[in-house]
């Protein structure tokens, strides 16, 4: 892996997100990050630079942060950095495969797609993933019973739409987290 490009993703992803209070912030991005390069340096077919900057960059032009296409913002960063057009093209095609919302059901085609997903994913589980949540929740106005809702129709679904056994493993506690926090939530309301 060629460490400056890494080094420039985080610096870049630390100045685009650095006002974010929604739970997509530099935090999210380096946790995703991690969890990626933890991932992937189980399969040694795994390409680690392309897992590396597409975890880093997977947010940069989420369509509910910024209203670009085309993935512009990683597109000009990555250019900035003389990278290939068609490892751009590569690294773009994992971070389109990334959304929940917008993948549901479609297994990545590379092992590198599928780590960022699960790598994304893992992060919108357990404490972790309630605390976004309801940052995101309250950010946008939200009720708290929407923002519950948001367990149901996404994070306790999660675990049954991992790519890899390291991911599934990861998950397992922290989908018992968020049903133990549903239960302790539903008791409190009475």
């Amino acid at each position: 892996m060629e460490m400056r490009v890494i080094e420039g993703a985080k610096d870049f992803v630390q100045m685009l997100f650095r006002n974010n209070a929604d739970g997509h912030d530099a935090d999210h991005t380096m946790r995703v990050y991690r969890n990626a390069v933890n991932i992937g340096s189980n399969y040694p077919e795994c390409d680690l630079e392309l897992v590396a900057l597409a975890s880093l960059l997977h947010d940069v032009d989420d369509s509910k942060l910024f209203p670009t296409e085309n993935n512009a913002n990683a597109r000009k960063f990555l250019r900035g950095q003389n990278i290939d057009e068609a490892r751009i093209d590569s690294i773009c095609e994992i971070i389109n495969a990334v959304s929940f919302s917008k993948n549901r059901g479609k297994i990545p085609e590379t092992i590198e797609g599928k780590i960022v997903q699960d790598a994304d994913r893992l992060d919108a589980m357990g404490a972790i993933g309630i605390a976004r949540t309801f940052a995101y929740g309250g950010k946008n106005g939200r009720s708290l019973e929407s923002s519950i809702e948001h367990f149901h129709e996404k994070l306790l679904k999660l675990k049954d739409e991992l790519n890899t056994p390291e991911a599934l493993d990861l998950a397992k506690e922290r989908h018992a987290f968020l049903e133990l926090f549903l239960v302790e939530y539903k008791r409190e309301l009475i």
